[in-house]
């Protein structure tokens, strides 16, 4: 999984993407302190994945990741040129989904682009350039598609959709706002507009708001209301207190954390909130040899779910034997599992669930 940072210049962006990194991206009181993108690699957080290591202790534990992409700040007018443009923003065209960090705090140390905090305008702001950056891309892709169609009467449907998807662009909407087909989304992924992708909005608030209570930060608010009308999420975080964490071994952070009234860190929230909004879930395999979590899509079935360890076990495969984590763990051994029936035979319409624990038999 590929998350996009996005954001102004000097609303977290850069320290948030330390913290849940440790990637040691610049970071500093001015704009476009970050210019070229920064990329890091997280690990998934999987307590079953630690629990099975300690039940075969293996040659290699390898958890599912997440690689972050950190772009420079963008500004009004970066897909015309202004700032440092927009030419980062191929960066992110890739990426499953955008983290879109706002400033929710007041800090006359830290200055704002703008000279005031104001969450809805510099939503819009990101908005706009995204969706400028997307109408460029569109129009290139109508111009060839409009070229093909002489030749071709088939892209008629294509071309339509282009336009309809266009047009609402240039009315300020953003490409996930729209209804598509089944045909339609295979069309838009080729085209990888950055409006198209889920968002998830990261409120970047101070250090007591969590102790105050979220709830009581007018800003937050603001940002919640946004992200309903376009069904995002919204995850508040203290990019101050990220980078706090940080720093602590595994027992120090429980103890901050409990200190702090929160139960989990913010990347741990915010990969939560990347699964849930992308519809991905992890099955586990576990031997000797190896310990690993693999992420797939929710209602994957067992063959496509093979395919993405080796496209041999998808080809030939002939069936998985599963068992859930929950039962495995109360059995305390998979041969236990197996004497008590809780090891199934699957097929393959098979449809995968979060927490198998699959061996696939396949033949080549």
């Amino acid at each position: 999984m590929k998350l996009g940072i996005v954001g102004l210049p000097n609303v977290g962006k850069s320290t948030l993407f330390n913290a849940i990194t440790k990637a040691g991206a610049e970071s500093a009181n001015y704009p476009f302190c970050t210019i070229e993108p920064n990329i890091g690699v997280v690990d998934v957080p999987d307590s079953r994945v630690d629990s099975l290591a300690k039940m075969y202790n293996p040659k290699k534990v390898t958890r599912a990741y997440i690689e972050f992409v950190d772009i420079a700040g963008l500004v009004k007018g970066a897909s015309k040129g202004e700032g440092l443009g927009n030419k980062f923003l191929s960066h992110i065209r890739e990426v499953d989904a955008i983290v879109h960090v706002v400033r929710c705090f007041e800090d006359t140390n830290i200055t704002h682009v703008d000279g005031s905090v104001n969450p809805k305008r510099d939503i819009e702001t990101i908005d706009l350039e995204l969706i400028f950056s997307d109408i460029e891309i569109l129009e290139r892709r109508i111009d060839r598609t409009k070229k093909a169609l002489k030749g071709d009467k088939s892209l008629a449907g294509e071309l339509a959709l282009l336009e309809r998807v266009k047009s609402a662009l240039e009315e300020g909407k953003s490409a996930r706002s729209l209804e598509y087909t089944a045909e339609e989304l295979e069309i838009m992924k080729e085209i990888a507009l950055i409006s198209m992708k889920p968002v998830i909005y990261a409120a970047n608030v101070a250090e007591d708001d969590f102790q105050k209570g979220i709830e009581n930060n007018k800003y937050v608010n603001e940002v919640k209301e946004i992200a309903k009308e376009e069904n995002a999420q919204v995850m508040p975080v203290s990019a101050k207190i990220e980078e706090e964490i940080a720093q602590l071994d595994q027992d120090e952070k429980e103890m901050f954390l409990e200190e702090l009234g929160m139960s989990e860190s913010g990347l741990d929230r915010l990969i939560k909130a990347s699964y849930t909004l992308l519809g991905l879930i992890s099955y586990l395999t576990a031997g000797e040899p190896e310990v690993r979590a693999w992420t797939i899509k929710n209602g994957t079935k067992a063959p496509q779910a093979a395919g993405k360890i080796h496209s041999d076990f998808e080809r030939g495969f002939i069936r998985a034997e599963v068992v859930a984590y929950d039962d495995l763990m109360r059995c305390g051994s998979m041969a236990v599992a197996k004497e008590k029936g809780l090891v199934r035979s699957e097929g393959k319409d098979y449809v995968m669930k979060d927490g198998d624990i699959v061996l696939f038999r396949f033949n080549v």
